[in-house]
């Protein structure tokens, strides 16, 4: 688990970087769409110098510093599972089908039941 501390509170100066780094990511988005008569590699360019400029900005924020521990923590993290063998994975998958089966024989029992109660024996209604 994490032991670093959450904090909440940002100063204003990383709100508007955030929010310069949001502009810039549309800019280039914008950029890329606007200069559909240019050449594929001029869209391209300015598409990434937009997201290169937006990963910078954000990156000098303390969100954009906490969004990358996090990730690496995840990543941390994901490495540490231990997934099941082919075995483990094929009983477990042969259970749930069996349980699937007799829930759905159940169901189409009972619903037999309820049929015959509702529709032969209360309201007397012949198929």
């Amino acid at each position: 688990m994490s032991n670093q501390s959450v904090q909440t509170v940002g100063n204003s100066g990383d709100k508007v970087k955030v929010m310069l780094a949001c502009v810039a990511a549309l800019a280039g988005v914008v950029g890329f769409y606007f200069l559909s008569g240019k050449a594929t590699m001029v869209r391209t360019a300015v598409l990434v110098a937009g997201m290169l400029v937006a990963a910078g900005l954000l990156w000098t924020s303390a969100m954009g510093r906490g969004f990358v521990a996090f990730a690496q923590e995840s990543i941390r993290e994901a490495k540490r599972v231990v997934w099941p063998t082919r075995n483990e994975s094929l009983r477990v998958t042969a259970v749930v089908f069996g349980f699937v089966l007799i829930m759905a024989l159940y169901l189409w029992g009972a619903d037999r039941v309820l049929e015959f109660v509702l529709y032969d024996v209360i309201l007397g209604w012949k198929k």
